[in-house]
């Protein structure tokens, strides 16, 4: 159900990830191609990570996880950022969102890293639900900060 994805993934990755970025009502915001998506998980230096989940009966790849490590200078150690984790909805409720998130706790564990954090759009009520029913709890004292597109280019100088 739950394994790594490979680089014949990356088109049924990319189209997840579309669908997801429809979800969150942020479409024109998903610009990554399907190359940017394979250098970035098996290029020379890949930056991020992914498992995918597949129908059991038929293999097709019906959900993701993409994450990268993190770390914490309070506990001097690695952790996981879960970046997106989308299951298709004619998927959801067969487990494998929780198959995902499992996975990922588990290679925590298993190298010794002591965080698994994403977020979460305030109004995904299923989504917080669904982790609050694993036992994740909100970090509701830090906020979310990002420079993109001019904020960033003038915050570098190079405008």
């Amino acid at each position: 159900m739950i394994r790594p994805a490979t680089p014949a993934d990356i088109p049924a990755i990319h189209t997840l990830n579309r669908e997801l970025a429809e979800y969150e009502r942020a479409l024109e915001e998903a610009k990554a191609t399907e190359k940017q998506l394979h250098e970035a998980l098996f290029g020379s230096r890949p930056a991020a990570y992914a498992h995918v989940a597949t129908d059991d009966s038929t293999g097709a790849v019906i959900g993701y996880a993409i994450w990268f490590l993190n770390f914490s200078t309070w506990r001097g150690v690695h952790g996981i950022y879960l970046e997106d984790l989308y299951v298709r909805p004619t998927a959801r409720g067969g487990g494998h969102g929780k198959a995902l998130l499992t996975e990922l706790a588990r290679i925590c564990v298993e190298r010794g890293y002591q965080r698994l954090e994403w977020s979460v759009l305030n109004w995904n009520t299923p989504a917080i639900d669904f982790y609050q029913a694993l036992g994740a709890h909100p970090q509701d004292e830090w906020t979310v900060y990002r420079l993109t597109d001019e904020a960033l280019a003038k915050a570098s100088g190079t405008s």
